[in-house]
């Protein structure tokens, strides 16, 4: 199975950005009031998915204080991670439970490389076959550490309220109804992300949004 389109560069990102626009009105006017949206590629591999872990239900701050802490501890690859017990991890800033998933996550053994070829629910099996990694990080890393051009993430709560601003909705849509409503945005569906992560933070900056 192919793994579809993969996003590498700004024109990848604008080419799914103008067929969005031509499919849906609502989208094009998020366009217009966005400008051109980033490409947003991370790396991929281990450490981006230790970092995804790490940065859990904590402030950016707080997530950046975090990874210094194992950067210079050089806990940044499974067999440091893998070698460090529990207590310290813990030493270094990680709560019992992120402590559990760090390991989980190093005894893993993910081949991260196949992972670049392997079709995008294969991916996102992969992912979140380890303790520790969820379905929205799983299509996060899918979207922007392997490029996935038609991966999207219902899950993220900035994806929904962009929804409910753009589309007047009465409330943020649930999971299921914006994963339902974004297969109208495919192939382009992580471009759709992009476009709704940036509508957020201008519509957030227009209205004051919390």
């Amino acid at each position: 199975m192919s793994v579809g389109r993969i996003i590498e560069t700004d024109a990848d990102v604008a080419e799914g950005a103008a067929w969005l626009a031509r499919q849906d009105d609502r989208l094009a006017s998020a366009l217009q009031a966005t400008g051109p949206l980033p490409l947003r590629r991370r790396p991929d591999g281990f450490a981006q998915l230790l970092s995804a872990i790490v940065s859990q239900q904590v402030s950016t701050a707080s997530a950046r204080a975090l990874w210094a802490r194992l950067e210079e501890a050089d806990a940044t690859e499974p067999a440091a991670v893998q070698a460090l017990s529990a207590e310290a991890l813990r030493s270094l800033g990680l709560s019992r439970q992120k402590a559990r998933y760090a390991h989980a996550l190093a005894a893993a053994e993910i081949d991260f490389a196949a992972l670049r070829s392997a079709p995008d629910q294969e991916v996102i099996r992969v992912l979140t076959g380890v303790t520790g990694i969820g379905v929205w990080t799983a299509e996060i890393y899918a979207m922007f550490s392997l490029g996935r051009a038609d991966v999207f993430a219902p899950g993220d709560l900035a994806l929904q309220e962009a929804a409910r601003l753009l589309y007047d909705l009465p409330e943020r849509p649930k999971e299921r109804a914006l994963r339902e409503r974004a297969e109208n945005w495919s192939p382009w569906r992580s471009v759709a992300a992009r476009l709704l992560f940036a509508y957020y933070r201008v519509a957030k900056q227009r209205d004051g949004i919390t």
